[in-house]
């Protein structure tokens, strides 16, 4: 029983590690759950009182993320010029993360040179938080390559690049039919296909045509 005990109490702690904020409340969660039934079977009854209590709490946070995953209320995207000071420091502010997940990519060129209208760039806002940035450039008339997607580790349960990729949305307002995935970024073919993108030989693709 007191194995029961430990194992509750390790993940609770484990629990308050984590980044990600749906992770987060599932893990306190379960760690609640294992709590109230450790504690009933030692008739601590206070302590079961508090962990139903949070229980009761973490299931109503995750319903509450999980309704607003999907909701363009829930996010904005702004499309930023490629050498504003904002852009620049959101890279700047998370470069080992970015690099991370999509090594090889260069930062400061272009990025951080000249104006260039073929660059597009879109921040994604959660009330008035930066969430994510996307990076891309114009391949033809009505193509794009993304160079970057990439969202805070908080969000990364939420897929809030999505929001970029609807039609309508800020590629579809740019006159833009199809987008490439990147193709420096590791592990992106699941979440690119959550998403719209469809593999096209060695590409994945986006295809912003409206039903």
């Amino acid at each position: 029983m007191d194995a029961v005990g430990w194992a509750g109490s390790a993940l609770l702690v484990y629990s308050l590690l984590q980044t990600r904020v749906l992770r987060f409340r599932v893990l306190n969660l379960a760690a609640s759950l294992i709590l109230v039934g450790f504690n009933a079977a030692i008739a601590v009854w206070p302590m079961v009182a508090m962990n139903l209590v949070i229980a009761v709490i973490n299931v109503w946070q995750i319903g509450r993320l999980l309704r607003g995953r999907h909701d363009e209320r829930s996010y904005a995207v702004i499309p930023i010029g490629v050498t504003q000071p904002l852009l620049g420091r959101a890279l700047l502010l998370h470069a080992r993360d970015i690099l991370r997940f999509n090594p090889g990519l260069d930062l400061d060129d272009p990025w951080a040179g000249a104006a260039d209208p073929a660059r597009l760039a879109f921040l994604v806002l959660s009330g008035d938080e930066t969430v994510g940035v996307v990076l891309a450039h114009r391949v033809g008339a009505d193509t794009a390559q993304v160079d970057l997607d990439y969202v805070l580790p908080r969000y990364r349960d939420f897929t809030p690049g999505e929001f970029v990729y609807r039609v309508p949305g800020p590629f579809a307002g740019q006159g833009l039919t199809r987008v490439l995935g990147p193709v420096r970024m590791l592990g992106a073919e699941r979440y690119l296909a959550s998403v719209g993108f469809r593999r096209d030989g060695d590409a994945l693709v986006l295809e912003l045509i409206a039903a």
